[in-house]
């Protein structure tokens, strides 16, 4: 069952501010009428900061953490916020910016320290090749909050997130290959990955059908956390996992997991060592994968701790994780 992994200053501002009248609930509900997307922008625009920005959420300024699994209406842009249209690619290399209420028509980079983004939008172009909506692997203390992730032009190379030395607190992530692509020390929380977009042919999966993932991690990284999310690929043609994981110290607690051919897949092979360092605690798994079957180890991956993890409809245990390769 285990698939291979693949690698899958201020800028010029245009148009008026939009309003968002509601929670942000898919790639319809933010008010666009006002604006067009420039899918064929290349522009680069490095990025200055606005004010020293923190590694941890601001307080008083965030979202509480959603009391039940995370939805629509307690992710992505917060109610009423204005958001401004920027189009073209963007660049952000001042450390300590806070970037905030942006709608992002072109591709976001990060390369600097201790930025944050707050109630934005990243809707991306049509990419020339392996791209995400927000490319932050050369990142350090990233910080993203109450943001949506929505490809205006979805494509088998197109992902939601690349993250490193990043928290994401509730996103709404959904219309790309995979939701999140994480790096080394990585924490996603309250955050809501569903829906993502699959195709017949991916190029980097040797032409064959895209493996669409919630989260994928990486061989030789470490230190990635997943806590209390609803990762749902139950509505995705032919997923492959919630959490396609080669990552040591790997932490998957109190999630709503569904969908996938096994929700949690855990692989080795990547690695070419032993697996291990995995944590799965507490976490409520929906009944919409293909083997029914909520985690698979392959054979020289280990969990450190299993505990508390449940079906979602009856409360009961889920079964022993599956192992082979």
């Amino acid at each position: 069952m285990a698939l291979a992994l693949t690698a899958c200053g201020t800028g010029a501002v245009a148009g008026e501010p939009i309003s968002v009248p509601g929670a942000v609930a898919g790639p319809s509900s933010v008010d666009t009428s006002a604006t067009t997307t420039t899918a064929t922008s290349t522009t680069t625009t490095s990025v200055a900061a606005s004010k020293p920005a923190s590694p941890k959420p601001a307080t008083g300024t965030a979202r509480p953490s959603p009391t039940g699994f995370p939805t629509a209406a307690t992710t992505g842009v917060r109610p009423g916020t204005a958001l401004t249209v920027v189009n073209g690619d963007q660049t952000f290399s001042t450390p300590g910016a806070v970037v905030e209420g942006k709608d992002f028509h072109g591709f976001v980079k990060v390369t600097a320290a201790n930025i944050t983004f707050r109630n934005c939008v990243f809707r991306g172009r049509a990419p020339g090749g392996n791209a995400a909506l927000l490319d932050a692997e050369h990142a350090t203390n990233l910080v993203v909050e109450d943001s949506e992730f929505a490809a205006a032009n979805p494509a088998a190379t197109l992902d939601g997130i690349w993250a490193a030395s990043t928290s994401i607190y509730r996103a709404n992530v959904h219309g790309t290959v995979d939701g999140v692509k994480a790096d080394s020390n990585v924490l996603v929380q309250d955050s809501y990955i569903h829906d993502m977009s699959w195709f017949a042919s991916d190029p980097n999966q040797g032409g064959g059908e895209t493996h669409n993932d919630g989260v994928q991690t990486f061989a030789g990284e470490s230190h990635v956390t997943l806590r209390h999310n609803t990762i749902d690929m139950s509505t995705t043609k032919r997923p492959n996992a919630a959490l396609q994981n080669s990552t040591s110290d790997t932490h998957v607690e109190n999630n709503y997991l569904d969908g996938g051919a096994c929700m949690l897949n855990f692989d080795h092979k990547s690695v070419g060592r032993p697996l291990t360092g995995l944590f799965v605690v507490n976490n409520r798994f929906g009944r919409h994968s293909s083997y029914q079957c909520p985690i698979i180890l392959s054979t020289q991956s280990t969990i450190s701790q299993n505990l508390g993890n449940a079906w979602a409809d009856t409360g009961q245990p889920i079964p022993p994780p599956q192992v082979h390769d």
